[in-house]
């Protein structure tokens, strides 16, 4: 299959690199071009795979799909563009895979939905979390009924001083590009325990404020490239020592006027950095979820309880130490994940987990090949998502942003209609 990469930002590169030096993806599929606003970033990809991809604007779309015979998209764009491409591709009956989260808002949601409803077709989100083997073993557990009928999920996500400080620096600091990270990050969780539970969102009630990230926490300036205090700083972001930071940002600036390393306290970001829902599921479940971007490590605490008992699961992906005079240091333990099974009126016991190296706890390699090979293994646990599955996982997080908005329960039957091919 012929296809474009849409989007040429960083998240872009486990695609494209996929497409090219996967062997057994690169037997079946051909990256035939590459589509973005910023021509330094593509001249970036073509140098870095040692290829001379033709390369597009987005005004030239049409015109790409045309002269490349394409046959498949991916679309890694700023998120608030993801549905433009996702429609174009659905309409020009193209196979459609897109970053996380599928779009921003309940309108743009609206869009998608209707695309698919009129073309007949369907798209692939890419939630690598499912694929990771110790997520993908709660699922199977859950499956086989470990705890009986699941009645409430606790899930809390810890994001530290370095991924957590990071989405302040970019443009999803602002709630127009990326719909907050109620979207953008914990479409990833709200996909997991929807999928974990084979259920859907119904209501949703949120508070969500901003503590840390803000000019009161330390001396606000407009970057970090030009901060007259950025030696005090444990926030500072020099893009000069990274090679590919500079080539795809720094080097690139002149042509967007996007610069990456936004003062983390800066006044125009408007998105919340601690936040908590409570969500009622259409299988009469509950959850209770909170996201913190300030943590001293990274991780998540979540634990199912069922009729029969407990399962336990803690993650920590880093632990961080900190300072300002450039000895930064983020280290993973060696047990950094437990799994744990309280049966009622029995002894507790603990479950081995497969551990892998790559990208999202083990899950990007298979993600990539599921959705790239023409016949993929088999999956008993139906880990590829559609588009009613990025619809539902957006959904939750548009409803906390609508519910700390108007300080109110929202129910999510009133931000979309689904049409009836859609519903499960």
């Amino acid at each position: 299959m012929r296809y474009a990469v849409i989007g040429t930002g960083s998240r872009s590169a486990m695609y494209y690199e996929a497409l090219v030096e996967n062997e057994k993806i690169a037997a079946e599929n051909e990256l035939v071009a590459l589509l973005d606003l910023n021509q330094t970033r593509m001249n970036y990809v073509n140098e870095k795979l040692g290829l001379e991809l033709p390369t597009y604007k987005p005004h030239q779309f049409d015109e790409m799909l045309a002269a490349e015979n394409i046959e498949g998209i991916v679309v890694t764009t700023k998120d608030s563009h993801h549905h433009e491409y996702i429609i174009k591709g659905l309409k020009n009956d193209l196979k459609v895979i897109t970053e996380k989260p599928m779009t921003t808002n309940e309108a743009k949601n609206q869009e998608i939905l209707e695309a698919m409803e009129e073309t007949g077709n369907d798209l692939t989100v890419t939630f690598n979390y499912r694929y990771s083997p110790y997520r993908s073993k709660v699922k199977e557990m859950l499956q086989e009924g470990v705890i009986g009928e699941v009645t409430m999920v606790e899930f809390h996500w810890y994001l530290d001083t370095t991924h957590g400080a990071d989405y302040y620096r970019r443009w999803h600091g602002e709630k127009r590009n990326s719909g907050s990270l109620w979207v953008h990050k914990a479409t990833h969780h709200f996909d997991l325990v929807n999928w974990w539970l084979d259920s859907a969102p119904e209501e949703v009630f949120a508070f969500g404020e901003k503590r840390f990230y803000k000019p009161e926490t330390f001396q606000y300036r407009m970057r970090c490239k030009d901060c007259d205090v950025k030696d005090e700083c444990n926030f500072e972001l020099d893009m000069s020592s990274s090679d590919k930071l500079s080539a795809l940002y720094l080097d690139a600036e002149a042509e967007d006027g996007y610069f990456r390393d936004r003062c983390v306290f800066s006044p125009e970001i408007n998105i919340w950095d601690t936040r908590a829902l409570t969500v009622r599921y259409q299988n009469r479940a509950l959850l209770s979820y909170s996201l913190n971007n300030y943590a001293p490590y990274e991780g998540y605490k979540v634990a199912f309880i069922g009729t029969e008992g407990r399962i336990e699961q803690d993650v920590v992906e880093a632990s961080y130490i900190s300072g300002h005079d450039g000895e930064l240091e983020r280290q993973t333990p060696d047990n950094n994940i437990r799994l744990e099974v309280f049966p009622l009126f029995e002894e507790s016991y603990t479950i081995d987990v497969e551990v892998e190296e790559g990208g999202h706890g083990g899950g990007d390699k298979r993600l990539l090949e599921d959705i790239f090979l023409e016949n993929p293994e088999a999956d008993p646990l139906g880990r590829q998502a559609g588009g009613y599955d990025g619809a539902m996982s957006i959904l939750t997080g548009i409803a906390a942003r609508r519910s700390i908005e108007k300080d109110q329960p929202i129910k999510i039957d009133n931000l979309v209609e689904f049409p009836s091919r859609l519903t499960k």
